[in-house]
């Protein structure tokens, strides 16, 4: 297991090692290894979505809420473990975390969903368009304040370019 952690986080070292010198700066390994978890369980997210929406018929919340719990379930763990630092308690971790996904499923991903299809668009698109401003919440939320560092947590700043 320590080997493929080694490995994801030496892959995403090198994909930002081919990025842009300007890039190179302001783009944190741990930024592409969140993309790459969180893209992966976003698709299982929709899948679900998808299944329990019109393959079993629940309602949009109900579904929304079960992909979303069994989605971000699935982050937390990948990204503990791939991505962030694993060695670190982990009790702290998931309070935090289950703060963070409070704030992000009401706001976010209730808020935006139900309101962009409240404008017509199909449930998926509107999913979809959470799902962006899920992903800068959430990134920031687990680098600086669920996996960070106390020191991390109070200087939540980007690096200068």
């Amino acid at each position: 297991m320590a080997r493929t952690r080694e490995r994801f986080r030496r892959g995403c070292g090198a994909a930002v090692a081919v990025l842009p010198a300007p890039l190179r700066r302001i783009v944190a390994p741990s930024l592409v290894g969140f993309a790459v978890v969180n893209g992966f369980t976003f698709a299982v997210d929709l899948l679900l979505l998808s299944l329990l929406v019109d393959g079993l018929r629940l309602p949009l919340w109900a579904g929304v809420t079960l992909a979303y719990g069994t989605a971000f379930a699935l982050g937390f763990v990948l990204n503990r473990w791939l991505n962030f630092d694993p060695e670190r308690p982990v009790g702290a971790q998931v309070g935090r975390y289950v703060g963070v996904i409070a704030v992000n499923y009401a706001v976010i991903v209730l808020g935006v969903t139900h309101g962009v299809t409240a404008l017509g668009a199909p449930y998926q698109v509107a999913r979809l368009g959470a799902g962006l401003c899920e992903a800068v919440f959430m990134y920031g939320a687990m680098r600086w304040f669920v996996f960070g560092s106390a020191s991390t947590r109070g200087a939540a700043r980007l690096p200068r370019a």
